[in-house]
């Protein structure tokens, strides 16, 4: 459980403690101060939904990052009940500290769904521009290709909410039995619709873990589809015969970025950025500590993240 968040008491300790922290000057400049960019780091907030948004807004204006990539689906940052109160409070909370929220992710699968035109309207109404959707999964009594099917009529519902809104809906690639593992999937379900409206998140990672080397093929079919890029890192780790996949900062695991940065290169796609920490950012000795010591370890590990995917952009010339 997280500790009560009070930002004046808070504030008070951070000035106490400045010099032990070595990125506090982030915290004055803020995203905000960063030139616009082809490729905008936003983060994936589930890591840090549970602290106070104040607390969120200024650890992750500390760790340089451009924006969110808010969570808004049950159990998010802001549920789907509360999206039209809460959304617009985030993305001001956000603005204050220099950063943007035009990228979030959802469980939307359906146009009929309850909330799923509240929430896409209201979020472009307040300058959002990119949304994940959720997850779809085969029926495998219908069959493969029916399912493809029936899930390109949800596709084209929300399509139509898309361009009436003003917003671009963005399917992830996601390793395992779910549609879009096998990331050809997500090229049949697209690439008849207008990029501007329904896109594919590519997600290196998954890419990796499903196709250790055709993902460049993958890359290659989808580059003109894609509408964001989720950036993360991993290794195998094999136990009792079994492998599974163990999430690593950027750099310290099997993910080639030299290659996929090339490839973003020569392949011209430029795309908003979600940075994605799924690797543990506290220990649970550490998740004990006071909020500033916490503050101080998660913005010393996502800074690390964002200055990597700087270095690579910079690298690329892709700035």
């Amino acid at each position: 459980m997280r500790m009560p968040y009070n930002r004046r008491k808070f504030i008070k300790g951070m000035a106490v403690a400045a010099a032990g922290i070595p990125f506090s000057g982030a915290l004055a400049a803020g995203a905000g101060s960063m030139e616009k960019s082809r490729y905008p780091i936003s983060f994936f907030t589930k890591p840090l939904d549970t602290y106070e948004l104040e607390f969120m807004s200024e650890s992750l204006a500390m760790a340089g990052v451009d924006g969110f990539d808010l969570t808004v689906r049950p159990r998010g940052r802001v549920i789907p009940e509360r999206v039209q109160d809460d959304l617009p409070r985030v993305i001001e909370t956000g603005r204050k500290h220099g950063l943007s929220t035009e990228m979030m992710v959802t469980a939307i699968t359906d146009a009929e769904d309850a909330f799923s035109k509240k929430i896409l309207t209201t979020a472009a109404q307040f300058g959002v521009k990119h949304y994940r959707l959720g997850y779809y999964d085969y029926d495998f009594a219908t069959g493969i290709p029916k399912s493809l099917e029936q899930i390109k009529r949800k596709l084209s519902a929300l399509a139509a909410i898309n361009g009436e809104a003003g917003i671009q809906g963005g399917y992830q690639n996601h390793s395992g039995i779910r549609v879009g593992a096998a990331m050809w999937d997500v090229w049949e379900l697209i690439n008849a619709k207008p990029v501007c409206i329904i896109s594919s998140q590519f997600d290196i990672r998954h890419a990796v873990t499903e196709a250790s080397a055709s993902w460049v093929i993958a890359l290659q079919l989808l580059h003109k589809h894609i509408g964001s890029l989720a950036i993360k890192d991993f290794v195998w780790k094999v136990e009792n015969g079994k492998a599974r996949v163990v999430s690593t900062p950027l750099g310290e695991g099997i993910v080639d970025f030299d290659r996929f940065f090339g490839m973003v290169k020569d392949l011209k796609i430029a795309a908003p950025i979600t940075l994605h920490a799924e690797y543990p950012l506290l220990t649970r000795d550490e998740e004990n500590l006071s909020l500033l010591e916490q503050q101080k370890i998660l913005v010393a590990k996502l800074k690390k993240d964002v200055d990597f995917i700087s270095t690579y952009l910079e690298k690329y010339q892709l700035v």
